[in-house]
């Protein structure tokens, strides 16, 4: 038996799940004269090679295997081409053929090869291939045997049903910490777990950045893992990953103007994903070509689709090594003003994008930024405005995909904000406040909203030439802070709004935003526990409201006066002022607030005693808070409904309910 593979590698983990698949494919392959194909397509670095090896292993020892060939197509490569004849001369000779014996013509060398594996059993290693074409003259003549495939990318040349295509995602974090340590096998990572978290985070699942990782431990035996994480972070970026970075300047080196212009430029992209909009924002290459260039990366080994098909907006990202390497690239081909134009025009898009997402999910109300302008050439994302419609199941369904939209791009929008912020971008600071305020309402207490927030206040304060901007950015932070137990810093902005409202003029939108300010006062009254002196604020705010008139707005302070109500004792006010705003919001079709109106009515007719009114009221919230993703809501929902079931003496329910909600809050990180 021959068998032409490397000795097995010291250390493995992980991908039995791919290995399980390859097996059941040589299973339940029932083809006689045509092989299985078993194709491994992963960015090089993820150990594609590595697992081909062990999988022709697995299958040569319970399969009836004669020989286990193996060829590197870049032993073989010339440019971008390979010449299969090459390679048919290579496979017959490890065939027993003798040299002088290989047919010279090409068809001639087919026949021969196709006639000496003709009911063979053998397993054939093909790595590094890049085109299907080039492997199809070299599948043997039998279904005993099996053909392995290894590539950066997909390869779309095989028909349908030829292949089992496995694509290799990057380590998880437990499988990456299990190899880290196999490869280091030392004290350290057990006695400063963040510092070796830290270190498995930065090799993004890598196994070939583990390896340079552990290397680097190794040789510094006396040097903590702490600072030893800076000199690995400087390691990758600057040098990046041995053994792979040639591999990389090759794949980049073979790619078009536009792939090669977008791969430079997408390590400049703010957050760790981007999707084909953002990239066609980011590169100004137009929809089509960008298109067409993503695929390129994505056929070089260069781009990780992994999120593309579980994220509703189609996310893509570099994995890290592979974006130190872009990085590294641009700066040696990019000048700064190119990566500042396209920086500008993509946060401009973006911005845009997130005002029309957060107008869609949360309907028009107060902003002190206009929707901006479109970018030319760059389309927005498809998201459809439900007022467009008459249909309310259809503007229901076009709110919830715009909420989730901005629930998902939400590490990006944040990221938008520090660049923003960055290059003096005042206005599309503050306008990114709105947003993430929208997003904030259902997923409370992120540190990263407070961040937000901040810097919006600090350029409209930076601005300085906008009182409406200095208002509403500030009531904004206020509420986050209080929501996070900080009342004295928020009482602070609270006094700074009131005192900037001081200096807004007679405009529609001015009045709002001095009514806004006092309601805002009254809200951190209520969550001082002051509801007396928070339901004079919002009597106050209604009138300020009816004088503009502004209908939403007195609405909203209905809402507030119903809460207060209830806090103070006084319940059959509050169950008419709830009831009031849960009709208008109906009526508006405003769904948090529907929801959360519905809660607040329900929690005052449960005190009253009527409990199956409550209950309808908790079960129309819990339904608006699921469409919305809103982890804080359901949790809250839950339980009221657990204490509801109690009161009842349905016990089982309650803490069916209760469980639900500690999950809940564990899952959305709410203590």
């Amino acid at each position: 038996m021959r068998v032409e593979l490397p000795p097995e590698p010291l250390n493995f983990v992980n991908r039995d799940e791919e290995q399980e698949r390859a097996v059941r494919a040589v299973m339940e392959w029932r083809s006689r004269s045509r092989p299985p194909i078993i194709v491994l397509r992963a960015p090089t670095g993820l150990g594609k090679t590595e697992l081909a090896n062990r999988i022709a292993r697995t299958l040569s020892g319970r399969f009836p295997i004669t020989d286990v060939l193996s060829v590197d197509f870049e032993d073989f490569r010339v440019g971008d081409s390979v010449d299969p004849g090459d390679v048919l001369s290579r496979l017959l000779k490890s065939l027993g053929v003798e040299p002088d014996k290989v047919e010279v013509q090409f068809a001639a060398r087919c026949a021969q090869y196709w006639r000496r594996t003709s009911g063979a059993k053998l397993i054939l290693l093909l790595d590094n291939v890049r085109h299907a074409s080039d492997v199809v003259p070299l599948l043997p003549a039998s279904g005993g045997s099996v053909v392995i495939v290894t590539s950066h990318g997909p390869l779309h040349e095989f028909e349908a049903g030829a292949v089992e295509d496995v694509a290799l995602p990057p380590l998880d974090e437990r499988a990456a910490t299990e190899l880290l340590e196999l490869i280091v096998r030392d004290n350290r990572l057990a006695a400063d777990p963040e510092a070796a978290r830290a270190v498995v985070q930065l090799c993004d699942g890598l196994p070939a950045a583990l390896h340079v990782a552990g290397q680097l431990v190794r040789a510094h035996q006396l040097r903590p893992l702490s600072r030893l994480l800076a000199d690995l972070r400087a390691e990758l970026d600057e040098k990046g990953v041995s053994g792979v970075e040639h591999v990389w300047d090759t794949a980049y080196a073979g790619l078009s103007h536009p792939a090669a212009l977008l791969y430079r430029l997408l390590p400049h992209h703010p957050g760790g994903t981007f999707t084909l909009y953002s990239a066609t924002a980011l590169s100004g290459l137009g929809p089509e070509v960008c298109q067409d260039a993503l695929d390129e990366l994505h056929r070089a080994g260069l781009l990780d689709l992994r999120l593309l098909s579980l994220t509703a907006g189609g996310q893509m990202r570099l994995l890290g090594p592979l974006r130190a390497h872009a990085l590294r690239r641009s700066r040696r081909e990019v000048a700064d003003s190119e990566v500042a134009e396209a920086q500008v025009r993509l946060l401009r898009w973006f911005v845009r994008q997130a005002q029309l997402a957060d107008r869609f999910a949360a309907g028009r109300r107060l902003t002190v930024v206009d929707v901006l302008h479109p970018v030319s050439s760059v389309p927005d994302v498809p998201l459809e405005d439900p007022k467009a419609t008459e249909d309310k199941r259809v503007r229901a369904v076009r709110a919830e995909r715009a909420a989730h939209w901005l629930y998902e791009e939400r590490h990006v929008v944040f990221a938008c904000s520090r660049l923003a912020h960055a290059r003096g971008m005042d206005t599309e600071v503050v306008a990114l406040s709105e947003p993430v305020w929208t997003h904030a309402l259902d997923h409370p207490h992120q540190s990263e909203v407070l961040e937000v927030l901040r810097r919006a206040v600090d350029s409209a304060v930076r601005h300085g030439g906008n009182a409406g901007w200095l208002v509403r950015t500030r009531c904004q932070l206020a509420r986050a802070l209080w929501e996070s137990g900080a009342l004295s810093e928020a009482e602070v902005q609270i006094d700074r709004a009131m005192s900037a409202a001081q200096l807004l003029g007679g405009s529609e939108r001015d009045r709002k935003l001095a009514a806004s300010a006092v309601e805002h006062r009254g809200m951190l009254k209520g969550a001082r526990g002051e509801w007396s002196s928070a339901l004079e604020d919002f009597t106050g705010s209604r009138e300020l409201h009816r004088a503009i008139p502004n209908p939403y707005g007195i609405l909203l302070q209905t809402y507030r006066m119903g809460e207060a109500n209830a806090k103070v004792g006084d319940l059959e006010t509050a169950c008419r002022l709830l009831s009031e705003a849960h009709a208008g919001f109906v009526a508006k079709e405003r769904e948090r607030l529907i929801g959360r109106s519905a809660f607040a009515l329900a929690g005052v007719l449960h005190q009253l005693g009527r409990t199956d009114e409550a209950r309808a009221l908790y079960v129309e919230s819990l339904g608006q808070a699921d469409r919305r993703r809103a982890g804080f809501d359901l949790a809250r929902v839950h339980d009221a409904l657990g204490d509801l079931d109690t009161a009842e003496g349905r016990l089982m329910e309650a803490e069916a309910h209760r469980t639900t909600a500690r999950t809940l809050r564990r899952r959305n990180g709410l203590g």
